[in-house]
């Protein structure tokens, strides 16, 4: 991957694109700018034709519900801003659905709080769904559940929102659309003096000390956000871009390097692919709520590179649910992997030693094939 494709779209196979409020909402209207939206929706079209995976995460919904409420004019208390989210997330996702249903594309809505992400059980729900829509051809949209969050709605987190997303999802590129073009030395609109910033490879202090003040308006992150962001998109090995979006066509204008005319953007490298990062953290991160003996022929299953799969179990210790931590040891009591269980221990026990098919007429349900799939599993 020659240094120009690491710097654009177009090595990208699932792409994030995080959009603001102050992009998508005019503030003197309060209505969201559907010609800007469309060409947005265009781009998102162009590039799954290539073959690319695309998630929008969104934000805009208490911007846009607050007129149809009497809201607008006033800072809202916290009760007001869920009410005005409840109602602005029935016009954000259908402005959503109308611009890509142009292309024959169809949305989904997954509504996350950050705590969704945190937890493990949650995690890996949120991630089959989303996994499962891009696997179906959908976009999902998603936006903070603002009905019910609190600090999220305070703090205004979407631009960590959608890197824990990109975490989640194993993502390989996550695009922040911003205001500006990037990071600066300094805040461009009062320093003259400051340089644009065009790759980071690694989040410094420095770098940090960069984040000016959020511009007036809609938008509650400025860059402070997305450098918090840019450090968890990295720890993903997920590489991102802050770049212009009040722009048309903003996705469009990233496939092309700037030096060759394309748009002048931030981009933050990480030193990992997504699934090494991810394999690591789950390597070193959690502490292990339970313990899965497998036999010889497990054991070597593993050593190729192979999923866990119930027949090779042999006992199960702990009291563990789906998502939590275990470690894997074989016949002799030594540790061969550990990684994050599909099924809860009740259910392990009554599904060890037995093949994959049998596992809908022993449970009531079909899972995952696998105890452990090898993507959530590291040999030790």
């Amino acid at each position: 991957m020659t240094t120009d494709a690491v710097q654009t779209l177009a090595a990208s196979r699932r792409l994030i694109v995080k959009i603001g409020s102050a992009l998508l909402v005019d503030p003197e209207t309060h209505r969201i700018r559907q010609g800007w939206l469309d060409t947005v929706a265009d781009d998102v079209a162009a590039l799954k034709a290539q073959g690319m995976e695309v998630v929008i995460v969104t934000s805009g919904a208490i911007a846009v519900g607050r007129e149809h409420l009497g809201l607008t004019g006033r800072t809202l208390r916290l009760e007001e801003k869920q009410a005005a989210a409840a109602t602005g997330q029935i016009r954000l996702a259908h402005a959503y659905q109308e611009t890509l249903a142009r292309h024959g594309i169809t949305v989904a809505q997954v509504l996350l709080t950050l705590d969704d992400t945190e937890s493990r059980r949650r995690h890996l729900n949120g991630r089959a769904t989303i996994e499962t829509l891009l696997k179906l051809g959908a976009v999902p949209v998603i936006n903070e559940n603002d009905t019910v969050a609190t600090a999220e709605i305070r703090f205004g987190d979407n631009d960590r929102l959608a890197a824990r997303v990109a975490q989640m999802i194993s993502a390989d590129t996550l695009v922040l659309l911003s205001d500006i073009d990037g990071l600066y030395t300094a805040d461009p609109r009062k320093d003259p003096e400051a340089r644009h910033i065009p790759l980071v490879r690694e989040i410094t202090a420095e770098i940090s000390g960069m984040a000016g003040e959020p511009p007036p308006g809609y938008s509650s992150g400025g860059m402070v956000t997305k450098i918090a962001a840019g450090r968890i998109a990295l720890g993903g090995g997920c590489r991102m871009a802050i770049a212009r979006g009040n722009r048309p066509n903003p996705l469009a204008a990233l496939m092309t390097p700037p030096e060759q005319g394309g748009a002048l953007a931030t981009w933050f490298l990480p030193g990992a692919e997504p699934r090494t990062a991810r394999k690591r953290w789950i390597g070193g991160s959690l502490k292990p709520l339970g313990v899965l003996t497998v036999d010889a022929g497990a054991v070597a299953a593993l050593a190729r590179g192979s999923s866990l799969l119930p027949a090779g179990l042999t006992g199960v210790e702990g009291n563990f649910e789906r998502g939590d931590l275990v470690l894997v040891r074989g016949p002799d009591g030594r540790e061969v992997a550990r990684g994050l269980s599909a099924y809860g221990a009740d259910d392990a026990r009554l599904i060890q030693g037995r093949q994959s098919a049998e596992i809908e007429a022993i449970l009531g349900y079909h899972g995952r094939d696998e105890m452990i799939h090898r993507d959530d599993l590291v040999l030790s």
